[in-house]
């Protein structure tokens, strides 16, 4: 079981409220086990962290960057974070939310494709 931060409880269940256009689209697409029936959750907390979506089965975290996470501060704070969601066993998949906009067909089939690696 993986351990987090308590405290984080009330700021993800507003960050569940309040998703982004690309999380609502991408959730549209990986809830109620749509995608070969595995089960996402959405703002869930890991550790310190409260990431977009995860799903324990396949061990996956799927990250939606819009562009704040370009800056060279929040690159160096997400890389901080993936190494720990790597330390926790976890792999991280990123996609910028323009990516999910203009090929939510390709995010879907890069999602499949790690859910179907051993």
């Amino acid at each position: 079981m993986l351990f987090y931060n308590k405290n984080l409880k009330g700021y993800s269940r507003q960050l569940r409220k309040d998703m982004t256009n690309a999380e609502r689209l991408l959730w549209s697409k990986v809830k109620r086990k749509q995608l070969q029936g595995y089960q996402f959750y959405r703002q869930k907390i890991i550790g310190n962290y409260i990431v977009d979506f995860y799903c324990p089965k396949a061990n996956l975290v799927i990250e939606i960057d819009g562009g704040q996470h370009y800056d060279d501060e929040e690159i160096k704070k997400d890389n901080v974070r993936d190494d720990y969601m790597g330390e926790q066993r976890l792999t991280v998949l990123r996609f910028s939310d323009r990516e999910v906009f203009e090929n939510l067909n390709g995010v879907i089939e890069r999602v499949n494709e790690e859910l179907e690696s051993p």
